[in-house]
């Protein structure tokens, strides 16, 4: 289904994204409006001998911008918000980082996502690792209780941008950091290039 320009309104922005990232968890290896998978991760900067020890099923559904998790300050015990985790690439390297004391929640909208973060954390025995499914402006989480919140394409992609960005301060703890990676314009946007929900990808 194509959404037109009158549709253009932060639900039906929602639902396109919504459908674009669970076709993504469906078939990574599917025509997507966006990169996808290994190669995708590999110019993002993951290493191959990173990739070659977590799961498949975060690696070939990575859809991200770039890798967070490895340049982010994150030491051992810390608490960690992969907010936007997709198949949870970033959160699995996050994990690994914090260790057995430390905390990772993951949390993304798409249900299909979040089960294949919770397949590949369960594969590798991470159970400081737990993954939820929510919205990003609205996190059912506790008051300053994360050092370090990662955030890997996600407001790009979502129209409530200021709600989000509440929610990070609010989880944040005092002197928390946030590590974002985004896609920017360099230059603006003719009006035709944003008819449709299907140009938004593009």
């Amino acid at each position: 289904m194509e959404h037109q320009a009158s549709a253009l309104s932060p639900a039906a922005l929602r639902e396109a994204v919504g459908e674009a990232y669970t076709a993504v968890a469906a078939a990574p290896d599917g025509r997507h409006p966006f990169p996808v998978g290994r190669d995708f991760a590999e110019r993002a900067g993951f290493p191959d001998a990173l990739l070659d020890g977590l799961p498949v099923r975060s690696v070939e559904a990575f859809a991200g911008v770039s890798n967070v998790s490895l340049t982010a300050p994150i030491e051992p015990g810390m608490s960690v918000l992969d907010l936007g985790c997709g198949a949870g690439l970033d959160a699995l390297v996050a994990a690994q980082r914090v260790g057995p004391s430390g905390r990772v929640v993951a949390v993304d909208f798409s249900p299909e996502m979040v089960a294949r973060t919770r397949a590949a954390a369960e594969a590798l025995g991470l159970t400081q690792l737990e993954a939820r499914c929510a919205p990003g402006e609205n996190l059912d989480l506790e008051d300053a209780s994360f050092d370090v919140a990662l955030v890997n394409g996600l407001f790009n992609l979502n129209p409530f941008r200021a709600e989000v960005m509440s929610e990070l301060a609010r989880v944040l703890r005092p002197g928390g950091k946030l590590r974002i990676a985004e896609l920017v314009l360099v230059r603006p946007v003719a009006a035709r290039a944003t008819a449709s929900l299907k140009d938004w990808f593009s």
